[in-house]
């Protein structure tokens, strides 16, 4: 068995909004007892009370989630300030969560603390690991190399930043009935899990393919030795580089034909530097992308397509769907139509869940390497024999 239920409520008031979310959840288990779950909210609720009436519906649940830009699933589509949670019921698959604390201080050891904490509790060797990590006091890319460094290469890593709703003060994450913040929470998952993942973005790009030749973390000084404003502005011009500077983001190529996106979020006239909001390995291969918001809605659909395509089952029983806050942002009342598009696809009955983050975590390709991600829509499938 493996039972994946989906409970979503939009009442602003935290007791009845978790009340309606498990009324509907054991509606649908059925008497399954869950063993593990996702739990997506909206900055304003009162998490500690969420948790609680979770814990005492589900004891002893191994539960992680994390606050979101906005959240998505089966029931009610896309909303904002709204609580959705996901329960897998399962004698096929085992899950355990982990948490590491402190991020901020080291991210690479916050990781791997989590996937040994995870690892501790399982008898078998992990397939999958979710994980939503801060996003405002650490560094995704340090703690993606901290999960990949416990987990293996071989191991994929799906999942998204914890958001705020664009106020970049303070994101919280959940591990069992724990509120925190700067933390790495993950869940893993080992057995007879069947799963597949796909990843688009929209961005095309529009400049020729260059080298980054001086950069420190996610401050990108050069750009095939000329300076990285200089190089923007070569292409874009200046008026439309300060009249777009966000859209024009760059693919970085893990190989020849795919790459991931990072999105700039200032540059400095006197050092000629473009920061961005991720890292960017130096020597890297990059372009300058563009975007019409048809072919940002398009790739939500691109990537439940791969991830369709790449699937080993017959059929899924659940996806875990993750899109940027930057698309939504840039969407605006067309976001719904992202998860509209998406459904088209799917069976009709097939449990969603998902969020907005402040940067994506998912390979590029089947059995390629995970890279963290800016702009993208994330999609994860997820069955058994």
């Amino acid at each position: 068995m493996f039972r994946v239920v989906v409970g979503h409520s939009d009442d602003p008031d935290s007791q009845n909004a978790i009340a309606e979310v498990l009324q509907e959840c054991s509606r649908s288990l059925a008497g399954a007892i869950p063993q593990a779950g996702l739990l997506f909210t909206a900055i304003d609720f009162d998490h500690a009370l969420i948790l609680q009436r979770i814990q005492d519906a589900f004891p002893g649940i191994e539960l992680i989630g994390g606050t979101t830009n906005g959240e998505i699933s089966s029931i009610l589509e896309f909303q904002q300030d709204s609580l959705t949670l996901m329960l897998f019921a399962t004698d096929e698959v085992e899950i355990r969560a982990g948490i590491g604390r402190g991020a901020s201080k080291n991210p690479a050891l916050a990781a791997q603390e989590a996937i040994a904490q995870a690892k501790a509790k399982s008898a078998s060797l992990p397939q999958l690991c979710l994980t939503f990590p801060d996003s405002l006091t650490s560094n995704g890319v340090l703690i993606l190399d901290g999960l990949k460094q416990s987990l293996g290469e071989d191991v994929p890593i799906v999942g998204g930043m914890a958001a705020d709703d664009y106020t970049f003060d303070k994101t919280y994450q959940f591990f069992q009935g724990e509120v925190l913040s700067d933390s790495v929470p993950v869940l893993l998952f080992s057995g007879q899990l069947l799963f597949s993942y796909g990843v688009a973005s929209g961005w095309t790009p529009i400049s020729q393919r260059s080298r980054v030749t001086k950069v420190n973390g996610n401050v990108v000084y050069e750009i095939d030795g000329q300076r990285a404003l200089d190089f923007y502005q070569h292409y874009l011009g200046e008026e439309r580089f300060a009249a777009n500077f966000a859209i024009h983001a760059l693919a970085v190529f893990e190989d020849r034909d795919h790459f991931y996106m990072r999105a700039p979020n200032g540059y400095d006239q006197q050092s000629g530097s473009v920061t961005f909001f991720s890292n960017i390995p130096e020597q890297a291969v990059v372009q300058i992308t563009d975007a019409t918001r048809d072919n940002i809605l398009s790739a939500s659909e691109a990537s439940l397509k791969n991830a369709l395509a790449d699937y080993p089952g017959v059929e899924p029983t659940a996806a875990l769907l993750i899109s940027c806050a930057a698309r939504r942002r840039i969407l605006g009342t067309l976001t719904k139509l992202e998860y509209q598009l998406v459904k088209t696809h799917l069976p009709e009955a097939l449990p969603c869940c998902g969020f907005y983050a402040y940067g994506e975590i998912a390979p590029l390709v089947d059995k390629g390497q995970t890279q963290f991600h800016n702009k993208t829509f994330v999609t994860l499938l997820m069955g058994t024999k």
